[in-house]
């Protein structure tokens, strides 16, 4: 017979001995089982089960804990680690205001860095405002 024991390493079945006697009866005997029966071993093996899960839970709990403490790095750490776009608020999208004279698929919102046709549309002596989508 079988049995699920927990170690350090984690959930394993061993065998137990042969002349253990076992818990619950073959399918055979559980057909001839009345209801009153039945429900006794139903409860046994509800018991076991929330033992089991219990002390696995528990188990997974501090290897859980373990594995976070190993991989706690300090705050110069996290923040070498963390990209440019998580550290930046969300903005919310603008429409453009500005758009290219030359190829009308070009267009600007008027935030961040002017685009190269922007600059070169200024450049040759337009305004802004020329720029600006009607």
């Amino acid at each position: 017979m079988l049995e699920y024991q927990m170690d350090d390493r984690g959930p394993s079945i061993v065998a137990l001995p042969l002349d253990s006697k076992p818990l619950l009866p073959n399918t055979d005997d559980l057909v001839s089982m009345t209801v009153d029966q039945l429900w006794k071993h139903r409860e046994l093996i509800e018991s076991i089960l929330a033992e089991k899960i219990a002390a696995e839970l528990a188990h997974l709990k501090a290897r859980l804990e373990l594995l976070n403490a190993r991989q706690l790095p300090d705050k110069r750490a996290r923040k070498r680690s963390r990209s440019s776009a998580e550290e930046r608020r969300p903005y919310p999208s603008v429409l453009p205001k500005y758009r290219n004279p030359k190829k009308p698929s070009e267009t600007w919102s008027g935030r961040g860095r002017q685009p190269h046709w922007v600059q070169r549309q200024l450049g040759s002596g337009k305004q802004l405002e020329d720029l600006l989508i009607s």
